[in-house]
């Protein structure tokens, strides 16, 4: 399965680069009455905005030219759904370097031990920094009550940016 996976990562990678986007995910599994595979493309850049984010358009597109390089490889060994769309709204930060590109915009982390006597936090994020004193990476996220936490990446177990209207 993991093959798979990483067959069509680099061809998706292919087919999304030369649209100016990127794979942020790739699944594949079995869903309701058969096998799905799923594929989540994401807009290089500060994706702060509608203008800067995914459109339908560009999921379309990605879906028809990678469906056209699947059907033509065959390096899927079932038939499968191809789902083509965005991380969406309130997409996941996995990496140290999405809590600078998301700077200022609203977000919740929970963390695997304390930090300043919490282990879930809801805010905005005020980017990353490295910790001079040990040399890694923490996000700077401040609550709806005006404090600001310094939140080392490694303790994070999940965040996600909070829908915002």
């Amino acid at each position: 399965m993991s093959d798979v996976i990483e067959t069509v990562r680099a061809m998706a990678d292919r087919v999304a680069g030369t649209l100016g986007l990127e794979v942020f995910d790739v699944q594949f599994r079995r869903e309701g009455r058969g096998m799905v595979l799923r594929v989540q493309i994401d807009r290089p850049g500060a994706g702060a905005t509608p203008d800067e984010s995914v459109s339908v358009d560009d999921c379309a597109r990605v879906s028809r030219d990678l469906s056209a390089v699947l059907d033509v490889e065959d390096m899927v060994p079932a038939a499968y759904t191809l789902e083509v769309s965005s991380p969406g709204l309130d997409r996941p930060l996995r990496h140290a370097a999405d809590y600078g590109r998301f700077t200022g915009r609203r977000a919740k982390l929970v963390v695997r031990e304390a930090v300043d006597g919490q282990m879930f936090f809801k805010g905005r994020l005020g980017g990353i920094e490295t910790a001079e004193d040990r040399g890694r990476d923490v996000v700077i996220i401040v609550s709806d009550d005006g404090r600001s936490h310094r939140v080392p990446v490694g303790v994070i177990t999940r965040a996600n940016l909070e829908v915002e209207f």
